[in-house]
């Protein structure tokens, strides 16, 4: 037989050996072991404009989303419901927890006081008739399950405001009234509802938010 026949039938074996070997559930090795990516200790990084999360007490964290006009009561409501059921079926209290109701896209004027909604209501809101002139979470209802902005802040509740999202509305306003955009920017940071914080984006914040282990929740 020559060499090469030799070579083949070596080589046959081999391939042999290995397959009954990966069968029988046994190591193969193919080649240098592979680096894996890194998935234990991640840590994601910090930012500055983030801080704030860490910085509010409790012992149990959650992030409830709103996006809409009709997501912004029941934000409110949902945040509400789970303080009194801590209260009631754990013993708990309020402070137990660090509780965020984030306020971005359409429901982002909920986080503005009644000065801004007695001034800008009809471009809030231009289908309510009549116009708002509060924010119509400044007094209990049946769309937020009877809470409001101050009952609400005075159980702990902290409110996430779109940044970008205000931006858009201060260039709308604007561009209705006949306005300088930056001097209605400022105007409506200003008249922000209490333990209110401006965030870049709320959806960013929203992915944040988790990283901080806040549980998140989407109210509609």
């Amino acid at each position: 037989m020559k060499n090469n026949d030799h070579n083949k039938v070596a080589r046959r074996r081999l391939l042999t050996g290995m397959s009954v070997a990966a069968v029988a559930g046994l190591a193969v090795s193919a080649g240098p072991a592979q680096a894996q990516p890194a998935t234990e200790g991640f840590q994601p990084a910090r930012h500055d404009k983030d801080a704030w999360l860490n910085e509010l007490s409790g012992s149990h964290r959650v992030f409830i989303d709103s996006s809409t006009m009709a997501g912004g009561p029941a934000g409110l409501w949902y945040a509400n419901n789970m303080i009194s059921a801590h209260e009631e079926e754990y013993d708990g209290e309020a402070s137990d927890f660090a509780m965020v109701v984030c306020f971005r896209h359409m429901s982002t004027p909920y986080g503005f006081d009644d000065g801004i909604w007695a001034k800008y209501g009809t471009i809030f809101n231009r289908n309510a008739d009549p116009a708002p002139t509060r924010n119509p979470l400044s007094t209990p209802s049946a769309s937020n399950g009877q809470n409001s902005i101050a009952s609400s802040v005075a159980r702990g509740v902290h409110f996430a405001i779109c940044g970008r999202a205000t931006r858009r509305f201060a260039m709308a306003i604007a561009s209705a009234t006949g306005g300088n955009a930056d001097t209605v920017f400022a105007e409506l940071t200003a008249g922000a509802v209490p333990n209110s914080h401006f965030v870049p984006a709320g959806v960013l914040t929203a992915t944040r938010a988790q990283e901080y282990r806040y549980s998140f929740l989407y109210a509609e």
